[in-house]
């Protein structure tokens, strides 16, 4: 799969593609059902996403917290698991948002990107002030020489991202995965934390949210995907989701300790999905009643894991 990151100046053999467009952030099942229309609209096209990077809501909300659910990479991989061959990620600023509905769909998606058929969602908007629906796309195409689709909405509203984020708050991690088609990953490269878990005989791999959702606090089972480095691999594992309140850490952290496992994990881009919140974060009076706590945590993470199936039914 390959990623292009501007509109313009494309090579000529990125042009020609069937593409499904949208935020797709989760890149869940009512995507699925974009990306699939796309793939049979033009037999043997190309197939591509025409997505945005930051996300809108960025620009328009600047002071939101932190609510996507996949990180640009997770994004990719997840579209390209799907078979996606291009992705197209338009960099979403003000000039972009200026741009009138008409003028986005002659110079992105005509001139620019030289789409053969475009999917959308029944409830995509588009151009300056959402004034563009997908009544006003279809003359558009007819007149630029490119076909659309428009998906209806599927899941009675449970595929959404917003309804994933709702399930994802209160720690429904099979919810969150239904809607999905995949387990709910928090994802990044590996950062260095304090180092606590080492002392306590738990080391954990540690991940900064950033711009990513941050699920219910508490503690989870968990299956931890290595991309890169030389651990690279799949691995079962407890994660906490919390501010440690023992130890007095007062901002949202991640931290995933690997079972059976020894390495340095330093720099390396992992996914750690959420299989099934175990238990609220709760403050501990010692050190040792924590341990005897984490001791349970994993033996229970262990024991969902065992039966837990590889894709979300």
């Amino acid at each position: 799969m390959k990623i292009f990151r501007s509109w313009t100046g494309q090579d000529p053999a990125a042009r020609g593609a069937s593409v499904a467009l949208g935020n797709f952030d989760g890149v869940h099942r009512g995507h699925h059902a974009l990306i699939r229309r796309a793939a049979a609209a033009v037999p043997g096209a190309p197939l591509g996403v025409v997505t945005f990077e930051p996300h809108p809501r960025q620009l328009f909300q600047p002071e939101t917290k932190p609510f996507r659910l996949t990180t640009q990479d997770e994004r990719a991989r997840a579209l390209e698991s799907l078979g996606v061959d291009r992705v197209f990620e338009i960099n979403f600023d003000a000039a972009l948002a200026g741009m009138k509905a008409d003028g986005f769909a002659e110079q992105v998606l005509a001139k620019g990107l030289g789409v053969l058929h475009v999917v959308i969602g029944s409830d995509f908007r588009f151009g300056k002030g959402r004034a563009g629906t997908p009544e006003r796309l279809r003359a558009l195409g007819e007149r630029l020489g490119f076909g659309v689709s428009v998906e209806p909405m599927h899941g009675d509203g449970t595929w959404s991202s917003t309804a994933i984020r709702a399930a994802l708050a209160e720690g429904d991690c099979a919810t969150a995965a239904c809607a999905l088609g995949r387990w709910h990953a928090v994802s990044g490269p590996v950062s260095q934390g304090d180092q606590r878990g080492r002392d306590l005989g738990y080391p954990t791999a540690n991940l900064a949210f950033g711009l990513q959702l941050t699920p219910r606090f508490g503690v989870y089972a968990s299956r931890v995907t290595v991309h890169d480095g030389p651990h690279a691999g799949r691995y079962d594992g407890v994660a906490s989701i919390g501010e440690r309140p023992t130890f007095g850490v007062n901002r949202p952290n991640f931290e995933v300790h690997l079972f059976d496992f020894s390495g340095d994990l330093y720099g390396a881009s992992i996914s750690a999905a959420l299989i099934a919140f175990l238990r609220p974060e709760a403050r501990f009076d010692t050190v040792e009643s924590l341990i005897i706590q984490m001791d349970r945590d994993s033996a229970d993470a262990r024991s969902v894991l065992a039966t837990a199936p590889e894709v979300p039914e």
